[in-house]
């Protein structure tokens, strides 16, 4: 499956960098397949490992900020695997072209 995921502390101000990074850092030690987007980040796995991962993300930032929201987007797919870039390559396949990145 593949979840896409925000973990946005509330009242924390503008500047988010530095605690998006400490979440981030957590996704990048889990050996999850994930893709870091401008909106949230992107994680393939099975489902336990993935709501775990988003589980000590979202306490990660309750570490720094009263408040969070976390929002998640789930695609589970019988025996998918690959999706993060293969949803992208199929669009690429279509359109017979690669896009921006």
């Amino acid at each position: 499956m593949i979840a896409e995921f925000a973990v946005v502390p509330i009242g924390e101000g503008e500047e988010l960098a530095d605690l998006v990074a400490g979440v981030i850092d957590l996704v990048d030690k889990s050996g999850l397949t994930y893709q870091l987007t401008a909106m949230g980040t992107i994680v393939e796995g099975e489902w336990d490992e993935v709501f775990d991962l988003i589980k000590a993300c979202h306490v990660e930032m309750r570490r720094h900020a009263k408040r969070v929201e976390t929002r998640v987007t789930v695609d589970d797919r019988e025996r998918a695997v690959g999706r993060i870039r293969g949803k992208v390559r199929d669009v690429e396949e279509r359109l017979k072209r690669p896009l921006k990145k």
